[in-house]
């Protein structure tokens, strides 16, 4: 039997990432940048008002104050994305929008709640200082500067920055394509009413959100006819497509030696028992024609074991061909609030409910102690147990080690 690590070192070990692709910006989201994205030119660009008020200079109004203002004509006014020069003189005030360019000499804005408006003239009731609520030129990116680096996730501010800069495309690591496949007689789509020994196809879905949620960009093929001829031509075309595909369903019992046929003549498959509860029995191989080999993971047919398999080990495979450095999911310490048992020599992967006590302290209440069968208690978790293969009994109140899951809103 192979232990969790030694199936994770050998799935990993053929993991790629796809070549980089330039895509608008608005697509970049949640991918990572592939370059060093270096800024020509500053930004801001010029200095600008950080607020509506008036631009001084600074040394014209260093002794005002709300008892004794200081009287400034005011000579005129800029709007935001204005392109006309203007020019002060000593001793005088410009009405400025936030955004808008400031006058040549001008080196400070007055907020507008420190201003008093008297006709043509503005009573100035506080000092401000030389920069004081102006953005300066190239106080955020200088160029040259690298405004987002090669590796970085690109979120909504890293998007926002790319605009600021003035790239419309970037390149990233593109999103991994993997298709998802449910083998089994006794499935029927959720469309239709099962008969009697049927099932609902819970696994193409299921696998299919999880999918997503890793990064990739996932296509649900659904259930397949499990005879040979079939599924080989289905899966055959699929590999031309994919850089990845998962096949619930597969790895054990009757339909195993039929998926096993329709794939043999497409490449070697390892199909083996890991250390590890639930879930054991698995399959991963490299499927394909020349030098496009895909990996192909063979999962359980049971929703909640093959679920906890994608989670454990082809989530991380999808996260290194995304480009991440760690494709693991976090994990933290927490205590039990109940007694754990666990089979001998496997590792177990408990459904838990993580909370914290009124000393912020993490603990976690088991789920679905009454089988790995138990859908619910998996659909109820937010996070994974993890108990080692040589621990069989922990009391109430110790500290394991927990992995999270997907975030919920």
């Amino acid at each position: 039997m192979r232990s969790v690590a030694e199936q994770l070192d050998m799935v990993l070990a053929p993991a790629v990432t796809p070549p980089p692709v330039r895509v608008a910006i608005s697509e970049a989201q949640g991918l990572l940048c592939a370059e060093e994205v270096v800024a020509s030119s500053a930004l801001p660009a010029f200095d600008q008002a950080a607020v509506d008020g008036y631009a001084v200079r600074s040394i014209d109004v260093r002794q005002a104050s709300t008892s004794v203002p200081v009287s400034l004509p005011v000579v005129g006014e800029i709007a935001a994305g204005s392109r006309s020069a203007h020019r002060l003189q000593p001793g005088q005030t410009v009405y400025v929008d936030t955004g808008a360019p400031l006058p040549t000499i001008a080196d400070a804005v007055v907020p507008l709640s420190a201003g008093r408006p008297a006709g043509a003239r503005v009573d100035i009731t506080r000092s401000v200082g030389s920069g004081d609520y102006v953005r300066r030129t190239g106080e955020d990116v200088q160029p040259g500067d690298v405004a987002v680096r090669s590796g970085a996730f690109i979120g909504a501010a890293q998007v926002g920055l790319l605009a600021a800069v003035g790239r419309d495309k970037v390149l990233v690591h593109p999103k991994p394509r993997v298709t998802i496949v449910s083998v089994g007689d006794e499935l029927v789509d959720v469309s239709r009413t099962p008969g009697p020994g049927q099932v609902y196809d819970v696994n193409s879905f299921a696998l299919a959100a999880a999918a997503r949620d890793a990064g990739a960009d996932v296509t649900r093929v659904g259930i397949v006819d499990d005879d040979p001829r079939r599924l080989a031509e289905l899966v055959e075309g699929r590999l031309l497509v994919s850089e990845m595909l998962v096949i619930a369903g597969g790895a054990g019992g009757r339909h195993a030696e039929r998926v096993g046929e329709a794939l043999s003549e497409l490449g070697s498959i390892d199909r083996t028992r890991v250390a590890m509860q639930p879930g054991s029995t698995q399959a991963f191989g490299l499927l394909g024609g020349g030098n496009h080999k895909v990996p192909v993971f063979l999962l359980p047919a049971n929703p909640v074991s093959s679920l906890v398999v994608f989670e454990v080990i082809v989530r991380p495979v999808i996260r290194v061909m995304l480009g991440r450095r760690n494709p693991y999911r976090r994990t933290i310490t927490a205590r039990t609030l109940a007694p754990i048992s666990s089979p001998a020599g496997r590792r177990q992967f408990l459904r838990g409910q993580l909370m914290r006590d009124d000393d912020d302290e993490y603990l976690v209440h088991i789920l679905g102690a009454g089988g790995t069968h138990l859908l619910a208690s998996l659909a109820e978790a937010n996070c994974l147990v993890l108990i080692d293969e040589d621990t069989t009994e922990l009391p109430t109140g110790v500290e394991v080690t927990v992995s999270f899951l997907a975030q919920r809103p």
